[in-house]
């Protein structure tokens, strides 16, 4: 029987945006939206908050959240749901939830957790997207992903791979997007491998895996989530989310 947990690692130091999880977008903190999308995702079994601070705890706990308080030492996200993870019982599979996407989708979470349900083999799997303008896979703050012919992961970098050697050809770069999907025994064991040379030189944590020969599945999607990393995004986004489009349909009364 497999049973799959989302998991939301939150906290509150922000080199760009300090106590960005309760920042104010359209009437809601920004973490709020997160798990309100989350727990949309029909494959999920329940969605745990993962923080070490208490203004987020409280926050949380207050429009319904369920909360794992952990240690304030982590150095990632990964080590923060691993913590959380090694104290749950029954589960076989973890999704690890970037707390700064406010419009993540809860179908490719659906599609990330089923996949993973279905298929024993899957350790870990994640997801990238077309870039819809190629001239973005030159930042290095865009991690680009290459895949094989069965839908692996064969490397992510912060360098626009692959190379074109004809410029006028041009190659499909695959944005990848911060969302993970892991086997719960595998998460256990990745946190306990040292960092890596490659890990360290891109400074890309997911590379520690496939430097240790796990085999990362990669789903394919049209466009992702945009993240929030600055108050010019949140504004950004709140801009969408107040757009006439997104906005609930009234009905006259009668």
């Amino acid at each position: 029987m497999t049973r799959t947990v989302g998991i939301i690692p939150a906290r509150w130091g922000s080199t760009r945006f300090p106590g960005k999880p309760l920042h104010e977008i359209a009437g809601k903190p920004l973490l709020q939206h997160v798990w309100e999308q989350t727990r949309r995702a029909k494959a999920l079994h329940s969605v745990i908050i993962a923080t070490d601070d208490m203004r987020i705890a409280k926050a949380a706990f207050a429009w319904g959240a369920e909360i794992s308080l952990t240690s304030s030492k982590h150095a990632s996200g990964t080590d923060r749901i691993a913590e959380v993870a090694k104290k749950l019982r029954g589960v076989s599979h973890l999704i690890n939830i970037q707390g700064d996407e406010p419009l993540v989708d809860p179908q490719l979470i659906n599609q990330l957790a089923r996949k993973m349900q279905r298929d024993p083999r899957i350790e870990m799997i994640t997801a990238v997207h077309p870039f819809s303008d190629p001239a973005d896979a030159q930042s290095p703050h865009q991690v680009k992903a290459v895949l094989d012919r069965k839908g692996r992961a064969l490397y992510f970098s912060r360098a626009a791979i692959p190379y074109p050697r004809d410029p006028g050809g041009g190659p499909q770069y695959f944005r990848h997007q911060g969302i993970y999907g892991y086997r719960r025994d595998l998460l256990l064991r990745f946190v306990r491998w040292q960092p890596t040379p490659l890990e360290n030189a891109e400074a890309l944590e997911q590379l520690r895996a496939l430097e240790n020969g796990v085999n990362i599945h990669v789903v394919v999607t049209k466009s992702g989530s945009p993240g929030v990393d600055t108050p010019e995004d949140a504004a950004a986004i709140e801009r969408q989310l107040l757009a006439p489009s997104r906005r609930p349909r009234q009905t006259r009364s009668q």
